[in-house]
């Protein structure tokens, strides 16, 4: 696949890795991406991009027509950083303590703009819309959300959208694509357990929010195992239990907060229609009360089939039958391009960032992470590709 690249991309390669050591140096968290969005939008009016700042905040979008069609095409990337302390010492590690790009967002960014330079060259030949999309805050706040809600598709019409996400434990360079119901979607509830606390000598002149919580943790684990069908993909996991500040005070509250994950919509609302009964009930049945709250949701990513097709057929005429990987799985991770793919037919995708042992092999969100810069030219090429099959 490497032998495929567009020459005038793999030209541009040492220019477009240091730019990405450079997003790595200064991450920015969600809905924070101001100097990088700075930085993309200069670099679009540059190349000759119509550039539109501030949609969903940070996010930026650039828009380019070559020809009469009315085709229209949207290729979007994500910029925001994570929470992380990074723990690697190259010389382009994050110079912020506490933040790094552990997911790639600065890899993903670079390659769009490796891409949209090229599509802006009289080298690129095609005959339409383009608009490269530079969202913000993938990792919390579900940036794509905001963005189509403040018009995206409105202001910057689409026939189709396209994204990537780089894969540790793929080989470099290979793609790998999936139709249908793709990631799961994403719920975060919260659960805040109201009881009457008290004396710890004395529980029976209280009603104990932390037995009440434990209750409830258990009952929730009956979920999955007892109310979806075999054979669905459902998660339920408990991920805090706060409560109490000293061991002979019995609180007044507990609070937990879960996350729940599906891969089908009704699986989704059955999950959290339970968690509610359940939770309820529960604490009812020790005397307590309780609140049930559902908040930061991310749908099912669900890839159109005829546009992961066509970018699949795509891959193999570029760069070669061995370059896709012939069977990739739905996965429980989330993603909220899948917002934008509820309004827009289009595939997001995955690009291999490198094998376990071999470089780019550790996992994203990880402190240790690298995004692999063999793989730039590739993806750029692709999205370029994309563009010319899809404009002509």
């Amino acid at each position: 696949m490497f032998d495929s690249v567009i020459p005038a991309i793999k030209d541009s390669e040492t220019e477009m890795i240091a730019l990405r050591h450079h997003l790595h140096m200064n991450p920015e968290l969600s809905l924070e991406e101001f100097k990088t969005a700075d930085l993309v939008a200069s670099l679009l009016e540059t190349w000759g991009y119509n550039v539109t700042r501030e949609i969903g905040k940070t996010g930026v979008v650039g828009s380019l027509k070559k020809g009469n069609s009315v085709k229209s095409i949207g290729l979007r990337a994500d910029m925001d950083a994570l929470p992380i302390h990074e723990t690697n010492s190259f010389p382009w590690s994050s110079t912020v303590p506490g933040k790094m790009h552990a997911c790639g967002h600065d890899g993903h960014t670079t390659i769009l703009l490796a891409a949209a330079k090229y599509i802006a060259s009289p080298d690129c030949l095609f005959d339409g819309h383009v608009h490269v999309i530079f969202q913000p805050a993938e990792e919390a706040y579900g940036g794509a959300d905001l963005m189509v809600k403040e018009g995206l598709f409105e202001r910057f019409p689409c026939d189709c959208i396209f994204a990537l996400h780089n894969m540790p434990g793929i080989p470099a360079g290979k793609f790998g694509f999936y139709s249908g119901n793709f990631m799961a979607s994403a719920d975060t509830v919260k659960i805040t357990i109201n009881g009457y606390g008290g004396h710890g000598a004395y529980p029976n002149r209280t009603v104990d929010p932390v037995v009440t919580g434990a209750a409830v943790v258990m009952a929730l684990q009956s979920i999955v195992s007892r109310n979806v069908p075999p054979g669905e993909t459902a998660v339920v996991s408990v991920g805090t239990f706060h409560s109490g500040i000293a061991s002979n005070v019995i609180p007044d509250h507990a609070s937990l907060e879960l996350t729940v994950r599906a891969m089908k919509q009704e699986i989704r609302d059955l999950l959290i229609s339970r968690i509610k009964e359940l939770a309820d009930f529960t604490a009812r049945s020790y005397g307590a009360s309780c609140v049930v709250e559902v908040y930061d949701s991310y749908p099912v990513l669900i890839n159109t089939d005829e546009y992961t097709r066509f970018a699949q057929e795509l891959a193999i005429k570029t760069f070669g039958a061995d370059a896709v990987i012939d069977e990739i799985h739905p996965v429980n991770g989330s993603e909220d391009f899948a917002f934008m793919l509820q309004k827009r037919p289009g595939s997001y995708f995955l690009l291999g960032n490198g094998d376990k042992e071999a470089k780019g092999g550790c996992m994203v969100h990880n402190p240790g992470y690298d995004f692999n810069d063999e793989i730039i030219s590739v993806g750029a090429s692709f999205f370029a590709r994309l563009v010319e099959s899809h404009c002509r």
